[in-house]
């Protein structure tokens, strides 16, 4: 079901509505940018990656993709290194097992929302958003190439 919302500049916009028993197989999942802040105090970022969870699917994961060249823009003195592996924790992080460390035992939600907790380093989580997927993972993907590639 779809409906068309007129706005009062002119603009026509569709809005799907999706009812209980209507979403077909698609679940609920959260999304995060992963920026990277090279200057905290200049409040400059790039996007470096996605976090996803799924409660549904039990699913987090996390894909990162580093620009070099836009980060070296920012801040030619960057940690380039110091800035991938910590794009590569939050990765392991998500993955789970022994790669994770003490989060191995905590639950995809809750490795999700320490994650996402604000914090002022130099990769910093944005804020959250919602959608619906069938694939997760595949989701990671797409968003990673829609919003950081």
């Amino acid at each position: 079901m779809s409906e068309r919302h007129i706005h009062m500049a002119g603009h026509v916009t569709e809005r799907h509505i999706t009812r209980a028993g209507q979403g077909g197989d698609r679940d609920v999942f959260e999304y995060a940018l992963l920026r990277v802040v090279p200057r905290v105090e200049r409040g400059e970022c790039i996007n470096a990656g996605v976090l996803v969870y799924s409660r549904a699917q039990a699913y987090v994961g996390a894909r990162t993709h580093l620009d070099e060249a836009r980060l070296l823009a920012l801040d030619p003195e960057a940690d380039v290194a110091g800035i991938r592996a910590a794009l590569g924790a939050i990765e392991r992080h998500c993955a789970g097992g022994e790669e994770a460390g003490q989060a191995a035992r905590d639950d995809a939600g809750r490795r999700f929302r320490w994650l996402i907790a604000p914090r002022s380093t130099v990769v910093q989580p944005g804020p959250v958003h919602t959608g619906l997927t069938a694939d997760p993972a595949a989701e990671t993907e797409r968003l990673l190439d829609l919003l950081v590639r």
